[in-house]
């Protein structure tokens, strides 16, 4: 760590034109193509300083046409193409160098006169002048030349294919005269059969051979009746629970959409079932009847098998898998497979709303289902490029993409990385040619391996220890809290025709935003690490573009806008004095968990006494939360009673302001056993959602519910947020001693 930590002080203390990293990762299912965007200090990295365009090899022994009509103006870029959800990430992560001085204080924050003397020139732009210089850099033609040169048909993690994208990327970092690394990792995933393969038998019907697979998913035989359960969701499994229905042993068949693979076969897990199998009705998915389907079922980010370590080959870990692995089978299906099941299914009629009129299947429906996937060890590469800040350069901003795909991938990677390289050379050529000074740096990443589930973007995550953009008709939004005030901000500046925002087009309300899916590569920076994050959406009518994690997302089956908003967003984060943050956005969402836990507390009382004692109450919950909301809100009144222009000011109040997320972690829970540890808007037993269902549990007399391990929770979690609250207050004089 001293000589990743030393190495980044190189870095970030050398020649006023050195530069470093950013990352666009995509998913399977549902949102896709992100542009990731993290803030941050904590650059404890090792940096490869490769001259050759070949380095990345020197270390071994979801809609089609995108570019046919553009148009681009000096506020925006349409870049079009065919039907879709395309996602653009940016992550947004701050830090600090562990064990920086006063020495690297001083040489990293210069004073606005040191920048001047220095360079020469005006250190800051106007910010209109700045967002007029990135609409005149961004334009039409460079964009269709990356999109031809970083298209590929085959670059799965790992591939050559993959390997060569990156040493591309790479090369057209040092082409921008930027300074640039490699972070190699060796990660063990999940493919289909090498030899063989995996099969399905229905009844006494044929033996059918699925082509698409599910990485992760437990290998071996399983025998059991077919049980239809739409999309697979806890609520849908509830019903059918409530009707009665014996769900143990049984195949569950399910349709893709909604949630991720990984959360469906969770909740099969959950009530016993031996298997899944996951088709694409036609009704979300109008992809043909063959079209085969690929994807993860790690309930979890990064390389399961070195959970809260990252991969090196080098380095000997204990052998340990993560939680999140099944250990029931799951296996993708095609429309045709899954349709033809759905039609000779007896038994019950299905619940009241559900789509369509199937039956639900009884015990006569006896499906066989063998999955033979092996394990592979792959050598991944995440490649960098950095553009070093003028005052905080030991702050930083990430903008990444995803590289790899199943197949074609057009909409799930090479938009992405076509945009990233875009950025890259149009806000290089700023600082160049045009007197550009941003205030942080600016880091360049192209991750691999996201197909598997944000493996090398997490593996990433892991040594140091996004927001994200799409198509058209509908616009949807799930952020941090935080970042609610950015994002409209930004849809405010961003033009959608002519003299339209985004924001007047799509984001008028709030149902708009939604929350931020499992499957989003923006996930595991927010709920893992505790970095803001957000994913932009785009809905082409009421259906997601239906191409991603399929061999049909190629260019031809692409048709989407993609705007400069990644652009907007990143520049404005290493521009302004202070970040945009707000703060009192997470008030009403601790208050409605608060609001809800006290009722059901109540209700459990007064059915069953026994279970939780009068003396229990949700006080200290209560309290916790006042004082976060107090906190937030005399640092509010602070910010505006404070000099703006003194930049030591500006960096203490930044600072305190990035802690909030990482500080929403919990302490109390393993990495291993529960990655996604935010208590508020991660996944497990120590979220705030947990406690209400353990209360609901309590209330039914359900076998799991325990009151002990309740009431510890519920410590737990109160003085996490009352942590959370004491660290955003600052000064230790400044806290509050009621708890």
């Amino acid at each position: 760590m001293d000589q990743a930590r030393s190495a980044i002080s190189q870095i970030f203390n050398s020649e006023p034109h050195s530069y470093t990293r950013f990352n666009l990762p995509d998913n399977m299912e549902g949102d896709t193509s992100q542009v990731e965007m993290i803030q941050s200090s904590d650059m404890n990295e090792e940096v490869g300083e490769n001259g050759d365009e070949d380095h990345l090899s020197h270390k071994s022994n979801h809609k089609p046409h995108v570019a046919q009509n553009f148009e681009c103006t000096t506020k925006n870029l349409c870049f079009m193409a065919a039907t879709i959800v395309f996602t653009f990430v940016i992550g947004y992560l701050t830090g600090y160098l562990v064990h920086k001085n006063k020495d690297l204080n001083c040489s990293c924050a210069p004073s606005e006169d040191d920048v001047t003397h220095q360079t020469g020139a005006v250190p800051f732009m106007d910010w209109d002048d700045v967002k007029k210089l990135l609409g005149d850099k961004l334009n039409t033609s460079n964009l269709e030349i990356a999109l031809s040169q970083l298209s590929s048909s085959n670059h799965r993690a790992g591939s050559p294919g993959d390997e060569d994208l990156g040493n591309k990327v790479i090369t057209k970092f040092k082409e921008y005269g930027m300074k640039t690394w490699t972070d190699e990792y060796f990660v063990k995933v999940q493919d289909p059969p090498a030899s063989g393969y995996n099969r399905i038998v229905f009844k006494n019907g044929p033996e059918e051979h699925p082509t698409g697979f599910l990485s992760y998913s437990a290998s071996g035989t399983a025998r059991g009746a077919v049980l239809y359960a739409r999309y697979g969701q806890e609520e849908d499994l509830k019903q059918l629970k409530d009707m009665n229905i014996d769900m143990n042993g049984r195949v569950m068949l399910v349709r893709a959409g909604r949630i991720s693979f990984a959360e469906k076969v969770a909740s099969a897990a959950k009530v016993n079932a031996s298997a899944v199998l996951i088709y694409p009705d036609p009704i979300d998915y109008p992809i043909g009847n063959d079209t085969s389907l690929f994807g993860h079922v790690h309930m979890g980010s990064g390389d399961p098998y070195t959970p809260g370590f990252p991969s090196f080959n080098y380095t000997q870990f204990p052998p340990v898998q993560s939680s999140g692995l099944p250990n029931i089978l799951a296996q993708t299906i095609t429309t045709g497979m899954g349709t033809k099941i759905l039609r000779q299914l007896g038994g019950r009629a299905q619940p009241d709303g559900w789509e369509g009129i199937n039956r639900l299947g009884d015990e006569s429906d006896v499906i066989t289902v063998e999955v033979n996937n092996v394990h592979t060890e792959k050598r991944i590469n995440n490649v960098f490029g950095v553009i070093k800040g003028f005052v905080d350069a030991d702050r930083y901003v990430v903008i990444g993409a995803q590289r790899d795909a199943w197949g074609p991938g057009f909409a799930a990677s090479t938009v992405g990385t076509s945009v990233l390289v875009e950025l890259a050379r149009s806000i290089s050529d700023m600082v160049e040619n045009d007197g550009f000074k941003p205030r942080r740096s600016i880091v360049f990443a192209s991750w691999s391996a996201g197909e598997y589930g944000s493996v090398g973007a997490t593996e990433w995550l892991e040594v140091r220890s996004g927001v994200f953009f799409p198509g058209q008709d509908g616009f949807k939004v799930a952020a941090s809290p935080l970042l609610h005030s950015l994002i409209q901000n930004t849809l405010k500046e961003v033009n959608y025709d002519k003299d339209k925002s985004l924001l007047s087009q799509f984001g008028k309300n709030n149902s708009d935003l939604e929350p931020l899916r499992m499957d989003s590569a923006a996930y595991p920076f927010l709920a893992f690490s505790g970095i803001p994050s957000v994913a932009f959406r785009f809905n082409s009518g009421s259906s997601d573009y239906p191409y991603f994690g399929t061999t049909l997302d190629t260019q031809q089956n692409l048709n989407s806008i993609t705007r400069p908003v990644a652009g907007h967003i990143a520049l404005r984060l290493v521009h302004d004095h202070l970040l945009q943050m707000d703060l009192k956005k997470y008030n009403q969402l601790i208050r409605s968990h608060v609001v809800q836990i006290n009722a059901r507390v109540k209700n459990v009382q007064r059915v069953s006494p026994q279970l939780l004692p009068k003396t229990l109450t949700g006080q200290w919950l209560v309290m916790a939360s006042g004082s976060y909301n107090r906190v937030s809100s005399i640092l509010t009144a602070d910010i505006q009673n404070s000099d703006l222009e003194n930049m030591e000011t500006c960096r203490m109040i930044n600072d305190r302001v990035m802690t909030v997320e990482r500080n929403f972690l919990s302490p109390y829970v393993s990495p291993i056993d529960s990655p996604f540890r935010h208590i508020l808007l991660g996944s497990g037993p120590h979220t705030l959602k947990a406690l209400s269902s353990d209360l609901d549990a309590l209330k039914t007399a359900s076998p799991e519910a325990n009151a002990e391990l309740f009431r510890n929770k519920l410590a737990q979690v109160t003085w996490t947020i009352q942590a959370c609250a004491n660290s955003l207050a600052g000064d230790i004089w400044s806290l509050d001693n009621e708890f």
